[in-house]
């Protein structure tokens, strides 16, 4: 059971030395009774042969082997017969003429390949079945390597920095303002429960009145919310906080981690400082909060254009508060009948009644709308969206939030159209971060009359809007940001309140918390407040979200060693499942199944 070396190792200046190696037959081949074995570990693959007219006994042994077994080898490095180098390798050009083997577990046949280009074609419930497989796979195995280097990366950025890493609770209280909760009862205290904790926010701001002023943690995190390929219920966040701090200071900061990381893990120099980019503009340009700024196809309004328009339904909107953009997706005319009714399709589950659009093909603008529009109100359009032959022209006439949400949907849908044919580059590693700055603090929620934080309630606004608190919240910038990459919110924070007097206002008269509830769920953080809280801010960054953009893919649960299906289920463990009447009695609750 003792390796002399790994399977990566050996080079021609091993020649002559016995060996000893250790791992997985990868494959075999049979050439006239001969066996060669690529015998893999970790770190790579080396040429095994069995020659039973040298040695019977060991060539008997040998034929026996399956791939996937688990093997020990002993042997002489010699050179591989000319002809027979594989320059691929780094131990192409040498074999291990084997002596002695052990058989430690002959393997079953995998259920499939352990390639990546065999593995890649597998449904993904069955890599998820058989994980500890799928895990053998080389970019699989490099992608764990990845995560690793990220996570070391990170540590020692802000070990330079002095911060220190500190480990807050899993368990918490319910606090039901944000996510939806993992509720987790108590045997000790009947009727009540635990949360699991959706970060570790209210932790991190006590340790910054506990005077710890640099903090970080790699935190385990978890929301009870509908999964996607950029979302499981526990997942991985980079969480900091730091007192006396500024938004520039955050932003130099993650920059200089952000810049250590990528180039500790990819080799990549990042350019720095990163562009920002107001909420405002983002929406307005781009359609959502985190746009990707890789291509062009932005939005552009045409609100006014259109509020005294023969187009009843563009004037109505644009007189009635809403607004009226319009993308032009260059090159996109050639649009198939099934492609177009996906997007309409996609605009209806935003909120819209359809997509009107326009076909520009030989000259000619095709579409139902296009006879309701003035010669000036198709100059303007013509100028201000550079339309030519070949184009395809979509509008959204909505509220200005949901106009500019259905057409950032679509800007993006188009650009993937544009790629497959051809028209559009769109490069992975073509690496453009931004901070998007300035977002509303507070929202309003219709269904429930009241206002809401955008991001979380203790998120301090921007000092010259603060007064608008009373008269009018929404127009309150809150000390909030994100840093965004390619269309993916990488991380978010904010500079925090830290005054309890502040703190109890945005909960009790502007968010319409009880102060009962407020007292229940959150008087111990607005006591602590009252001891000398410092100034402090700091920012969540999902570990898992940056891993699978460092690894290339857009699953990030191809960056999860364990993770859950899109219906939050483990399949090579089974879980969740049943438990038994003896442990619901011990928790002092029952179960009540759906109707």
């Amino acid at each position: 059971m003792h390796r002399s070396h790994h399977c990566a190792q050996l080079t021609p200046a091993d020649l002559g030395a016995t060996v000893s190696l250790l791992g997985w037959v990868d494959s075999i081949r049979d050439h006239g009774g001969i066996l060669f074995i690529d015998l893999r570990d970790r770190k790579g693959i080396t040429q095994v042969m069995f020659d039973p007219n040298v040695n019977p006994a060991l060539g008997a042994q040998a034929a026996h082997l399956k791939p996937e077994s688990v093997i020990g080898v002993v042997g002489r490095v010699v050179t591989r017969p000319e002809g027979t180098v594989n320059a691929s390798l780094p131990t192409g050009g040498i074999e291990v003429d084997a002596t002695e083997l052990t058989i430690h577990n002959l393997s079953d046949t995998p259920p499939f390949p352990l390639d990546d280009v065999g593995g890649d074609k597998v449904n993904e419930d069955l890599r998820l079945t058989y994980r500890y497989l799928d895990l053998r796979r080389p970019k699989m195995r490099k992608n764990l390597q990845v995560r690793h280097k990220a996570a070391k990366s990170i540590r020692d950025y802000f070990d330079s920095q002095e911060f220190i890493e500190v480990e807050t609770p899993a368990l918490f209280k319910s606090t039901p303002e944000g996510a939806r909760e993992y509720l987790v009862p108590s045997r000790i205290h009947a009727g009540q429960f635990y949360a699991l904790s959706q970060s570790p926010q209210q932790f991190k701001q006590i340790l910054m009145v506990a005077g710890v002023e640099k903090y970080f943690q790699i935190a385990r995190c978890f929301r009870d919310e509908d999964l996607r390929a950029d979302r499981q219920m526990e997942f991985t966040q980079v969480d900091v906080e730091a007192s006396f701090v500024t938004r520039e200071d955050i932003y130099a900061l993650f920059e200089g981690m952000l810049k250590k990381l990528w180039k500790d893990v990819l080799g990549t120099d990042i350019q720095t400082p990163f562009l920002r980019m107001p909420f405002h503009e983002a929406m307005n340009r781009f359609g959502v909060d985190k746009p990707d700024v890789r291509f062009g196809l932005e939005l552009v309004d045409f609100t006014e254009l259109f509020k005294t328009s023969g187009f009843k339904v563009f004037a109505s909107t644009a007189t009635g508060g809403g607004a009226i953009k319009a993308i032009n997706a260059k090159g996109l005319a050639d649009l198939t009948q099934g492609e177009l009714k996906n997007l309409e399709e996609i605009a209806k589950s935003l909120g819209a009644k359809g997509l009107a659009f326009i076909k520009v093909e030989a000259g000619e603008w095709k579409s139902p709308i296009v006879k309701f529009f003035s010669e000036a109100e198709k100059a303007a359009l013509t100028a201000q969206l550079g339309v030519a032959d070949g184009d395809m022209i979509f509008f959204a006439a909505a509220p200005w939030e949901k106009a500019c949400a259905i057409l950032g949907r679509i800007r993006l849908e188009a650009a993937a159209l544009l790629v497959k044919r051809g028209k559009m580059t769109i490069r992975h590693d073509d690496w453009k971060f931004l901070w998007v700055i300035d977002f509303p603090l507070m929202s309003h929620d219709e269904a429930e009359n009241r206002y809401v934080a955008t991001h979380h309630p203790f998120t301090a606004p921007v000092p010259e809007d603060a007064a608008y608190l009373d008269s009018d919240p929404k127009k309150v910038r809150g000390q909030h940001y994100d840093v965004v990459l390619n269309g993916m919110e990488l991380g978010g924070g904010s500079i925090r309140i830290h005054q309890p007097a502040l703190q109890k206002k945005v909960f009790e008269d502007v968010l319409k918390i009880p102060a009962d509830v407020v007292e229940s769920r959150f008087g111990y953080m607005l006591k602590a407040f009252t001891y000398g809280a410092p100034p402090h801010g700091g920012i969540a960054f999902g570990l898992d979200r940056m891993c699978a953009l460092l690894c290339g893919t857009t699953s990030i649960r191809d960056v999860i060693a364990f993770p859950k299906t899109q219906k939050g289920q483990d399949l090579m463990a089974q879980s969740p499942t049943p438990v038994t009447a003896k442990q619901l009695k011990e928790l002092h609750i029952a179960v009540v199944m759906p109707e």
